[in-house]
This record gives structure tokens, C-alpha cells and sequence, in this order.
């Protein structure tokens, strides 16, 4: 019985320790031999070392009640890096207040600080560039299924 990343996803919802944290993603290689399980969590408030290994000791109690002591595999539990996209509304509300670079579905790109997160969606004061003029801000919001791809504007001022 191979292990799943759906599998996989129920035993962390399971295993998380507090109710604030929330699954990122969850991915499982295709090697056959010895696959990696990568687990990204987090919490409105951020997500420790601790909690991380918490959930890495509560999966890997589920994994070899599921699947035996004998199977082999590689698990990583962590955060997601700054540069990880947002993919829950929770990342989008700690994010509040930041700049994001947001990639439509229409193929357009759109930046702009994040205002606000509503339950279809963001607010956005978008920035727009003319070539030879500064740049204006318009609010704009866009609903989450309009969104392909969202990063924050990681800035060093």
C-alpha cells in the first residue's frame, strides 16, 4: 500500500496540535523505495519548532499504525519560506498590511498592498505603473478564484 499525500493530509489534520494551525501543503515523492513527505504548516499567529514537531511525532505514530514499522520513508514538517506562495485565506490575514504580487487567472500580474481579506476574497490598494508618470493606487478586490499565484513583496527599506 503506497502512502498518499491524501492520506497523508488526514493524518495531519488530525495531529495538529493547536486549533489555530492549518495545513499549507502536503506532498509525497514518487520514489517507491523511499519517499519524502513534506508537510508545510502554520498558524495565524505563526507556527514553532515545537509545534512542528509535535506533528511530526503524531504523524509518524499514525504512519506506522497505517502502514507498519517497517516502512520507510522520510518525513519533513516546517513552515513555509517567505518565498512560498500563499495558498489559505489565513496566510492571506497575517499578511495583511504587506505588499503582494499577485499572478490572474487572465495571465495578468497585479501588486499592491494587501487591505483586507474577506470570505471570498482580498482587498487590494493596487499599484499602478504608467510609463513616464508615477505610480497611482486604486482599491480593487479580487475574489480568491481569480487568484493563480500569490507572493509577498519581500522588501529590505
Amino acid at each position: 500500500m503506497a502512502i498518499t499525500a491524501q492520506s497523508i493530509r488526514a493524518m495531519v489534520e488530525a495531529s495538529l496540535p493547536e486549533n489555530d494551525l492549518f495545513i499549507v501543503d502536503v506532498a509525497v515523492s514518487d520514489s517507491a523505495v523511499r519517499p519524502k513527505i513534506t508537510v508545510l504548516a502554520d498558524g495565524e499567529q505563526g507556527i514553532t519548532i515545537d509545534q512542528c514537531a509535535s506533528i511530526s511525532r503524531r504523524v509518524n505514530a499514525k504512519i506506522a499504525e497505517e502502514y507498519g514499522e517497517e516502512v520507510s520513508y522520510v518525513l519533513e514538517v516546517s513552515s513555509p519560506g517567505v518565498d512560498f506562495p500563499l495558498t489559505q485565506p489565513q496566510q492571506y490575514k497575517r499578511n495583511i498590511g504587506r505588499n503582494l504580487k499577485l499572478k490572474m487567472q487572465d495571465g495578468t500580474e497585479k501588486t499592491g498592498k494587501l487591505e483586507e481579506v474577506t470570505e471570498t476574497g482580498i482587498n487590494l490598494t493596487e499599484e499602478i505603473k504608467q510609463k513616464g508618470k508615477k505610480a497611482t493606487y486604486e482599491p480593487v478586490q479580487i475574489p480568491f478564484g481569480e487568484i493563480v499565484k500569490a507572493n509577498v513583496v519581500i522588501s529590505f527599506k
